[in-house]
């Protein structure tokens, strides 16, 4: 990310000036900042992780090794971790607002959404002219339910540069999800002219297809990124829905169970679990996973109709009928229609 390489620049700065005023203890911190500097712009973040210790180790008061330690800690997934540690940076030196910045996206993604917003309030006019700085507040308000404003602050992120990928992949999600498909589109291929590794694009890309029933090209695109990681859980489960429609159900099965095992949680998954059942002709075993991806209570396309079907093929009509108008209330396009068919 680009946000990395500033950063590395301008502590690369910090410390020559370390290099030429500072006490050996300090100088040694600085060595070992600037070796893990190299090791993290060479992914090499166990190695990383080590040597800032090392120089925080040397320099209690390292501020920057904090900052950089934190930055490791959140490549390695470790998001609370990141959050403590990134704390402890600004508690030393309260100027240090590229921690607020990193901090933020933290916060953000432990769900801290207030805290998230509260550093990059303090940093706004600081940060008015970074990509980096639009883009995270993008992500915010998002979160916090605000698509629509949202979008604006993925405009600017891509105004100030052109080639942010995040911000091309997640100003097409917000679109996707409005129903603009066209826009979504051309962000998501932007995004993987730019990056053709980029994972989310290439996947959004396969949904896109998918919802133009395009099947071949969706599961080309669900390939691409199996080809970079043949463990992608989204992936697997949005290949096995198109092997699904095409009459290709035991291939299906095999990579959403895949899927599941490496997310158990994903209601999409479980509810193509359903489907499968629902073409083997075993009711009983498709409403158990449609319920087990109910109870997960995040929205999931045809949910509440494919339930209502299931209780409806077992002879259960109040229960099918129960549940279509729960969907009706969701906006469930299905059991929308499966109510007014079937139930008075």
């Amino acid at each position: 990310m680009l946000f990395k390489f500033n950063i590395l620049i301008q502590l690369l700065f910090l410390v020559f000036i370390l290099l030429n005023c500072t006490s050996q203890s300090k100088k040694d911190a600085a060595d070992f900042f600037l070796k893990g500097n190299q090791a993290l712009s060479q992914k090499n973040y166990a190695e990383a992780l080590r040597l800032y210790d090392e120089a925080i180790a040397k320099n209690a008061d390292f501020s920057d090794a904090y900052l950089n330690k934190g930055i490791t800690l959140l490549k390695l997934g470790r998001m609370k971790d990141a959050y403590e540690i990134l704390t402890e940076a600004i508690a030393i030196d309260p100027t240090l607002v590229q921690a607020n910045l990193v901090r933020s996206e933290a916060a953000l993604d432990l769900g801290r959404l207030n805290d998230a917003k509260q550093d990059l309030a303090q940093i706004e006019k600081q940060y008015k002219d970074s990509t980096r700085f639009h883009l995270v507040k993008g992500n915010l308000l998002d979160a916090q339910g605000n698509s629509a404003l949202a979008v604006p602050e993925y405009d600017l992120a891509i105004q100030l540069s052109k080639t942010n990928v995040e911000a091309y992949v997640n100003r097409g999600a917000v679109y996707y999800r409005m129903g603009s498909y066209a826009p979504a589109k051309l962000d998501f291929e932007t995004a993987a002219a730019l990056d053709p590794a980029q994972p989310q694009a290439l996947n959004n890309l396969g949904l896109i297809a998918t919802k133009q029933k395009d099947w071949p090209k969706a599961i080309a695109y669900f390939d691409q990124v199996l080809s970079l990681n043949p463990a992608e859980p989204y992936s697997l489960n949005n290949k096995g829905y198109a092997l699904l429609e095409t009459g290709k159900a035991e291939e299906a099965r095999a990579l959403i169970e895949k899927s599941l095992e490496k997310l158990p949680e994903n209601g999409y998954a479980l509810r193509n679990l359903g489907i499968y059942y629902q073409q083997k002709g075993d009711p009983a075993e498709a409403l158990n996973a449609f319920n087990k991806a109910i109870e997960i209570a995040e929205p999931v396309e045809l949910l509440y109709g494919l339930a209502g079907q299931a209780y409806w093929a077992q002879k259960k009509a109040a229960e099918a009928c129960r549940i279509w108008r729960q969907g009706v209330v969701l906006k469930d396009s299905l059991a929308t229609v499966e109510a007014a068919r079937n139930c008075r």
